[in-house]
């Protein structure tokens, strides 16, 4: 090709773009959240300890989100996201288990149809979990994702907080509805016997908030209770309805929902919460109340969960808040846990 024939060629590229709809618009991110506590923690049955912990109000993070305008009312964007451990400078929720990007990560794409995210994600009952308590998704706090997924003892849910390989939908809004499907692919692993499917219908209006959520559980995540702790374990089905409403001087909030494992051994759980978050001055009086009831097949062995919290959260700023708290845990059989700590919780 000759100069002459390879500029009249640019030259005509130029012209072809410049004839095109305006180049689509994108955007990147970086954003996260720091929180650390310090004060004397116990969980039921467990000695007291006086220390530093990150994350225990709300999961430290940081993140790194974009997307593209394709024209047409569609978009595609990306969420990565990786625990972090304020305490120690270290990743993940504990040392040395979530991967990298072990909080969120998938990729997605939205339109007037909703919304298709591939990757890993929060299951819907954990979204309906954190939304339907006044503490939030505070896995050192919270009575509501303590019982359901953090405690140490007791608390039979498979599957974690976070699904890998994941597909997601969520719908359009309509009215004050939307709702959730996902299923997570077990891909032949060791601790999975098939996959994970969970769905959940949210419904915001004006001062009341609604939702149910189900899911069915055959393979287990990084974190929770494994597989193994339920000999002959099969699946493992769960629902909860959960509500709030705002009152302006006190909010009210209620979730009631059922975890049943298909194993040797059958196992029902039935938890219930109630908690209330009241504004005073800059900040929020926040009080939640758990209960959590283990039926097992021998009826001697049932055991009973409670736990309450009470939180004062000030806000500083629109991003930085301090909190002091106070936390009860008991569990059949076992010596009265106190935990009364104080942190700082900065979003950016």
């Amino acid at each position: 090709m000759t100069r002459l024939s390879a500029l009249a060629t640019a030259a005509s590229i130029v012209a072809l773009l410049a004839s095109q709809p305006a180049a689509a618009q994108s955007s990147v991110q970086a954003y996260g959240l720091i929180d650390a506590s310090f004060g004397q923690f116990q969980v039921a049955g467990g000695p007291k300890l006086r220390r530093l912990d990150s994350g225990n109000m709300s999961t430290s993070y940081i993140g790194f989100k974009g997307s593209e305008d394709l024209g047409g009312g569609l978009r595609v964007g990306f969420t990565l996201e990786s625990f972090l451990l304020v305490d120690s400078g270290g990743a993940g929720r504990v040392p040395g288990v979530d991967a990298f990007w072990g909080r969120n990560s998938n990729v997605n794409i939205s339109g007037g149809f909703g919304n298709i995210r591939l990757g890993r994600m929060g299951p819907p009952l954990f979204v309906s979990t954190l939304l339907f308590n006044p503490i939030g998704d505070s896995f050192g706090y919270s009575p509501a994702i303590r019982q359901y997924y953090n405690a140490p003892y007791g608390t039979p849910l498979v599957g974690d907080s976070g699904w890998n390989n994941a597909i997601g939908y969520t719908t359009p809004r309509m009215g004050g509805l939307t709702a959730t499907v996902l299923v997570a692919a077990g891909e032949g692993a060791a601790n999975a016997r098939g996959p994970n499917i969970g769905a959940h219908a949210l419904y915001f209006a004006g001062p009341l908030a609604m939702t149910a959520a189900w899911q069915k559980v055959e393979a287990q995540g990084t974190l929770g209770r494994p597989i193994a702790a339920f000999p002959g374990f099969s699946s493992q089905t769960a629902w909860q309805l959960g509500g709030s409403y705002d009152l302006k001087f006190v909010k009210l909030f209620g979730q009631y929902g059922q975890v049943s494992t298909d194993a040797a051994a059958d196992v029902d759980v039935k938890t219930y919460q109630l908690g209330v978050s009241v504004p005073i001055g800059a900040g929020k009086l926040l009080a939640s109340y758990g209960n959590s009831k283990l039926d097992f097949a021998a009826p001697t062995a049932d055991t009973t969960s409670q736990m309450m919290t009470i939180a004062y959260d000030y806000l500083l700023s629109k991003r930085t808040d301090v909190y002091v708290l106070y936390m009860s845990d008991q569990y059949t059989g076992r010596s009265n846990g106190n935990t009364l700590a104080a942190g700082i919780r900065h979003t950016f």
